[in-house]
């Protein structure tokens, strides 16, 4: 008899960013393996998500009760094996995490880097403390599980001391479905494509290229994502002010095949950021065969041990060598690190792979094997 496994997530739109991805990649495979529920809000643009079924329920906060009636009620009707909150810091979370364990069930709580020391640290007063006091932390140390991507996640939930009951699944690609390039002959295209926000450190990305903008003319720098105007606007004034207007390219948001053929049209693709407790996107660089450069803000030092890219410390004098690094190597490396790459993402990180180990998970806390 296949599992019912419940999932909150507060968002599944399209710029939810790389939660909403994770949710989108485990689902096409979990869904096969068992009876997928999938509770969230509405938005404007959601994300396709195959093989689970979707449900909305109010989440605005002048809504809680009405909230809570629903989420309880579809407790009552699908009678989950196991519920699964995603996400930290929104009082959503925290209390369909509450209300399901009040009705007896088990959950385990993905909190997607959110509890990583560079997020917790920013307003951390102004916002962290309240939240943590009126109900996150209750929440994490409430979870019958902890969900981790990587070690080095668990490394930092285990120093918060609130859990010690957290098991490493990391993020999933589908790999099955991205087409690879087929040519490592420069195209001179520089890449970073995520969410824009101020944790992705895409300011290190231009001040770098402005260190070396003589040894990379001709090149373009592709800036792709959505994220708040204002920023975007400052990023922009930021470009302006370094004598690049003529190299960026701020492309906006990008999906389906746009984004995949920036990804393979791409020499290097460069995640400057602070912190990811995965880094979804660096998968799926890999996957279409194209190097990357990341720093020691994500968990991907296998970039270096692979050879299919560099793992760097933070900021934008690292993020230079590492471009320096890149422009010295012919088309037959750049080929050699992208065959790597590809190799490392269907060997390990699959969406096949990944949602076995879930599944295996899921029914180790429901029969009490931690």
């Amino acid at each position: 008899m296949l599992l019912k496994i419940l999932h909150y997530i507060p968002s599944i739109d399209r710029s939810s960013g790389g939660v909403g991805a994770y949710m989108q990649l485990l689902a096409k495979e979990l869904g096969k393996l068992s009876d997928l529920y999938i509770v969230t809000s509405a938005s404007e643009n959601p994300l396709l998500i195959e093989n689970a079924k979707i449900i909305t329920i109010p989440s605005k906060l002048t809504e809680f009760r009405k909230m809570k009636k629903e989420w309880c009620n579809l407790l009552n009707k699908i009678k989950p094996d196991i519920v699964h909150v995603n996400c930290c810091w929104m009082p959503q979370s925290a209390f369909t995490q509450k209300w399901a364990q009040k009705l007896g069930y088990k959950v385990i709580l993905s909190p997607h880097g959110m509890l990583e020391p560079w997020i917790i640290s920013r307003h951390y007063w102004t916002k962290k403390v309240p939240a943590l006091l009126l109900y996150q932390k209750a929440a994490v140390v409430n979870a019958d599980c902890i969900h981790a991507t990587a070690e080095s996640e668990k490394e930092n939930l285990l120093k918060l001391g609130y859990n010690n009951k957290i098991e490493v699944v990391a993020n999933g690609i589908d790999v099955d479905s991205i087409v690879m390039k087929d040519n490592w002959e420069r195209k001179k295209n520089i890449l970073f494509l995520s969410r824009v926000h101020v944790k992705k450190g895409i300011e290190f990305l231009l001040e770098a290229v402005a260190m070396i903008k003589d040894k990379i003319e001709g090149y373009t720098i592709y800036i792709a994502g959505e994220g708040e105007s204002e920023y975007i606007l400052s990023l922009k004034n930021k470009a302006k002010e370094l004598g690049l207007c003529d190299m960026v390219n701020f492309c906006g948001g990008v999906y389906g095949e746009i984004k995949w053929k920036l990804f393979r049209e791409a020499d290097v693709f460069v995640l400057p950021t602070y912190s990811e407790n995965f880094g979804i996107v660096v998968g799926e660089a890999l996957a279409c065969g194209t190097p990357v450069i990341t720093t020691k803000g994500t968990p991907w030092e296998e970039l270096n041990t692979e050879h299919c890219g560099w793992w760097t410390e933070i900021g934008a004098e690292a993020t230079k060598e590492a471009l320096l690094s890149f422009l010295t190597l012919s088309g037959d490396e750049l080929k050699e690190m992208g065959n790597n790459g590809r190799k490392l993402v269907e060997n390990k990180y699959s969406t096949k792979k990944i949602a076995i180990d879930m599944y295996n998970l899921y029914k180790k806390i429901i029969h009490n094997e931690q």
